[in-house]
Parts: C-alpha cells; structure tokens; sequence
C-alpha cells in the first residue's frame, strides 16, 4: 500500500490547513461557544466553497473524492484545528446514507449538502443501546391505500451528532422484527419542523451541540423513505464505519495539536534555571507519547485503506483503530495536562478543548471496551 499522498490531497490538505490558521482559533471558537451558537456559518460555508465537503463525496455522488483517504486529510486538519462545525455529522454521517440510498428526487438534496446550503443529522441512537447499531425501538407504521401510503414515526433518539443545528434528518425506525435485530430498519428523511418532531438541546462537553429528537405522532409521505424498507442496517454500519474513520482522523490532528503545544511549553517553561523541557524524565515521557501517536497514525492510515474492502475486513479495521485511537487519546489529553500543570485544564487555553474532544471521541460510535470486544468477535466470526 502507498502511504504517499496524491497531489490533489497534499493540496486540499495545505489549502485546508492555511485556511484554518488564519480564520479558525481557540479564542474564536471560545467567542461563538459564549453567544450560544452551535457552529458560525460563515465558516461553515467557506469549508464549502474551499471543496472541503465535496472531498467527502464521489464524482458520481457530485463531489470530487470521497475515498477514505480523502476523509482522513479532512478531518486531521479540522481536528488540528479543533473545529466544530457539522461536518461529520452532515457529510461524513447522514450525507453518506443519503448519497448510497437517495432516489432521483432525493438525490437534489446531496447538491445542498455539498454546498452547506443545507445541514444534515443522524438520529439513530437510542438509550440503552450501548453503542449497538442494531438497537432500534422506534416504530414505524405504515396505512393508507396504495398510493396514499403514510408513515407514522414514534420513539425517541438520543445523542444526535448536530441535532440542535440540522434542518433535515435521516431517522432510523423499525417496521418489523425485535428490538436487537438487524433486519427491518428503515431510513427516513424527516425535516426538523416537521409537527410532532422535538428537540432538547445539549451542550456536549467537547462544545460541539448534541440533541434529543422526540418522534410524537410524526406522519410522513411513504417518498420520505430512503432506500428499500426493512434494510437499513447495512447502509448504517457503512456509514458509521466511515464517520469512525473521520472521528479517528479528527483525533490524531487533536493529538498533533495537544503535543505541538505541549513542545513549546516545555520550552517556554523555566525551573531551576532552566526549561523543564531539559529534564530528563519529562523527555522519557514525551517520546512515548510521540510513539503512541505515530503507532495511531499507522492506525488510522489502514483503516482508511480498508474503507472499501469486504464487510468484515471493514469492520474489523474499524473496531481495532477505535480501540487504539481511544487508548492513545487518553494518554495523550493526560501526558499533555501533566506536563502542562494547572494551566493545561483551564478553558482559556486550547490545550483543555483538545483534552475535551479526545474523551468525547472514544465515547462516540463505540469506546475502547465495547470495541475490544467487537473485535474478538468480529475476529471469530
């Protein structure tokens, strides 16, 4: 496999990364967090317009990538950065399920998605699911004559990436089977307003916005389907497979940012006459963690090479990634706040959002237990 990236990703990476330097900073994010805005829109479309959404999608699919490693360029810029606009959740989530199950009508939507003219979610999670994709206990109940078919939603999901910002959203419910079955999920593009859809909105503690989507009474034209009804599992797991990579990705530029950091302050930082960067044991420790990070990168380069490859393989790359990505983005949020002292907790400081977002991530899409044990089945299936 060649690690090398292509031209047009060195570019899309250089570009991206300037762009951020010079627009995006903790004291910027920290200013929109304080207003009670859940992303600024001003650079949520300049992303647009930079490409950097059309990366996550296909010539066909009206973008110009869409391949894993395209995604993980993506996102270790937007996680170097610390970025917390709905991308993952608008493109690299539901605009996933979307571009590989739209209908022609539906697949205007995907334009608007690229464009960041409109946003995306994915209310799929429910409570007690323990990070079990197969866990679905809102119902869907189809009537009416042929023709005039409608779709009544009930249920409610929890911990909807984006949820208190997106306007459209790919709704995961069940029309036939038990609660823990992968056969009869269906897919369900529902607008935000629509009557009897409620949200509650929560502050996540990465900043990044989160929701509660309540499904009261919700009646849909039977259009408002994506894809065949009762096989919804594979197009989520695809999917959640390739916002896994994103998240990944996204950690490791939160690592290289947190460690860059961290360089400096052993530099800057003076006792006993000295930076404490001279001392050997904070030497020891630092090398370690440059190790750990490094073993991630190699991580998160074969899953997105792995990212087209047969279902279990993918999956399989999927599981041991998120357990390692977990791991190291542990150690590092704690190596990094101990070297740094007091100032590496405090929120006038950038390292704490790196801290943050490296939790947030091992807790989104599966942590490191449930992962570790996800491959040691996946690894005797």
């Amino acid at each position: 496999m060649d690690f090398t990236l292509t031209e047009e990703r060195s570019m899309l990476r250089d570009m991206l990364g300037r762009f951020l330097a010079e627009n995006y900073d903790h004291e910027t994010r920290q200013k929109l967090l304080q207003a009670g805005e859940t992303h600024n829109a001003e650079v949520f479309a300049a992303l647009a317009e930079l490409g950097v959404l059309g990366a996550l999608f296909t010539e066909a699919q009206g973008g110009f990538g869409g391949a894993g490693f395209d995604i993980a360029v993506v996102f270790e810029e937007l996680g170097r950065a610390g970025v917390i606009e709905p991308v993952l959740g608008n493109a690299a989530l539901a605009g996933h399920m979307l571009a590989s199950l739209a209908n022609e009508t539906q697949q205007e939507l995907l334009a608007e998605v690229i464009a960041a003219d409109l946003v995306l979610g994915f209310a799929h999670s429910e409570a007690g699911s323990r990070y079990d994709l197969s866990h679905v206990e809102a119902t869907a109940r189809l009537s009416g004559d042929a023709g005039r078919e409608v779709i009544t939603l009930e249920g409610v999901k929890t911990q909807v990436i984006n949820g208190a910002a997106a306007q459209l959203f790919v709704v995961s419910a069940r029309e036939s089977g038990g609660a823990w079955g992968q056969n009869g999920i269906s897919l369900f593009l529902v607008a935000a307003d629509t009557p009897g859809v409620s949200v509650t909105t929560q502050g996540n503690i990465d900043c990044a916005s989160g929701a509660t989507r309540t499904l009261e009474n919700v009646q849909l034209d039977a259009t408002r389907r994506l894809g065949v009804g009762g096989q919804g599992y594979g197009a989520i797991e695809a999917a959640v497979a390739q916002a896994t990579l994103a998240i990944c990705a996204e950690a490791l530029g939160a690592m290289e940012a947190a460690k860059a950091l961290t360089v400096d302050y052993l530099k800057e930082r003076k006792q006993f006459g000295m930076p404490i960067g001279k001392f050997q044991a904070l030497q020891h420790r630092m090398a370690d963690m440059l190790i750990e990070i490094e073993q991630a990168r190699s991580a998160v380069v074969n899953l997105a090479g792995a990212l087209d490859k047969p279902r279990l393989i993918r999956e399989r790359e999927v599981s041991a990634t998120k357990n390692l990505i977990g791991r190291v983005g542990a150690l590092v949020a704690e190596e990094c706040i101990q070297m740094h002292g007091g100032i590496g907790m405090t929120g006038e400081y950038a390292l704490s959002h790196y801290a943050r977002r490296l939790t947030m991530i091992d807790h989104q899409f599966g942590d490191v237990d449930h992962h570790l044990e996800r491959f040691i089945a996946l690894k005797s299936a």
